[in-house]
């Protein structure tokens, strides 16, 4: 039994007849014909009372058919249709995962520019480790993801989404806030506050502080970064956050930037999913609204003064050192500095 000859037997029951039958179908009325015989045989039973000509009246067997030629038919046209808002975004799912930075400052703004584009796309949002986020999508359980670090599995493919500075952040109220700039052995009596989660940005810090033979005073370990800058912006310690979480804070001058002569560390955030060519639209369309706002990113944001500032200082810094080296005194060069 096949769905076209179901279409054949739904169309001569309700045109009255197999010739308009065959026009509604676009076949030819001996094709029709035989497709509603060839059915017959395979059930074992008449469909329609022939005892008059050119009047078809359908059988007990033909009816029951019928009924259920009409459901499948009907069902293949929900199916067809849905099939078709997928393929033209008018009707979705989309699963995507981030860490909290990236959930409460980039993604909103990712997801907005979807939907202002995809308003029939259902959103789903998991925040989750970026490290837990590869096993999801492994799994299956999220379409993509973006993440801190570039992963070395081969079984993802990555796309730069966006480059983002750690920076030290402190009250106003702070001690070293008024200050140009620092070095790392200048926190070494500072209660530094810091997420209690590993991570990539973490371990840099942690690094930095090894290289300058300085204590890393870590007070107080909290799981949110909004926490961090609560207990920053009360003056309980100093800490290391990425620029984009506290840009508010700053330009509300709840919080100030430090610049760190011998620290610089730039994260980039990446999309990541499976490797593969079975991707849905949604998620398709999702990495190319990413690939467009990175691009309008890199345009439309200069490099902040801070930024230059802190790399000017760490310029400064390493130029200061190769003297060192040379004539193993800094007198100088600290005037210089102090001046900057």
């Amino acid at each position: 039994m096949e769905l076209m000859q179901l279409e054949m037997l739904v169309a001569a029951v309700e045109e009255g007849g197999i010739h308009k039958a065959a026009d509604r179908v676009s076949r030819t009325q001996p094709a029709v014909s035989m497709a509603l015989r060839k059915l017959e045989a395979e059930i074992g039973a008449p469909l329609f009372d022939r005892s008059q000509r050119h009047h078809y009246t359908l059988t007990e067997v033909g009816e029951t058919l019928y009924a259920y030629a009409k459901r499948l038919l009907d069902l293949r046209g929900e199916a067809l249709s849905a099939l078709k808002e997928l393929n033209q975004l008018e009707r979705g799912h989309l699963r995507v995962g981030a860490n909290e930075s990236v959930s409460q400052y980039l993604l909103p703004k990712l997801t907005r520019e979807f939907h202002q584009q995809y308003p029939k796309i259902e959103i789903e949002v998991r925040q989750r480790l970026s490290t837990m986020l590869l096993e999801e999508i492994k799994q299956r359980h999220l379409d993509c993801a973006i993440i801190s670090f570039l992963p070395h599995d081969s079984a993802f493919e990555a796309t730069p989404v966006v480059r983002d500075e750690l920076v030290l952040i402190a009250s106003p109220q702070h001690r070293l806030a008024s200050r140009q700039r620092i070095r790392i052995r200048d926190l070494g009596e500072e209660s530094l506050i810091a997420h209690q989660a590993s991570s990539p940005s973490r371990d840099k810090v942690a690094e930095a502080f090894r290289r300058s033979h300085t204590a890393l005073n870590v007070a107080q370990e909290t799981a949110s970064l909004e926490e961090i800058k609560r207990l920053i912006a009360g003056n309980v310690g100093v800490g290391f956050v990425p620029l984009s979480c506290a840009q508010e804070e700053v330009e509300r001058r709840k919080l100030v930037v430090i610049p760190v002569a011998d620290f610089h560390h730039e994260r980039t955030l990446w999309a990541v999913r499976r490797r593969t060519n079975a991707h849905s639209r949604a998620t398709q369309a999702f990495l190319q609204v990413i690939v467009e706002m990175a691009e309008k990113l890199s345009r439309s944001e200069p490099r902040s003064r801070l930024r230059q500032r802190g790399e000017i200082c760490a310029g400064i810094y390493r130029l200061r050192e190769y003297v060192f080296t040379l004539f193993a005194s800094s007198w100088l060069i600290d005037p210089i500095i102090c001046f900057l």
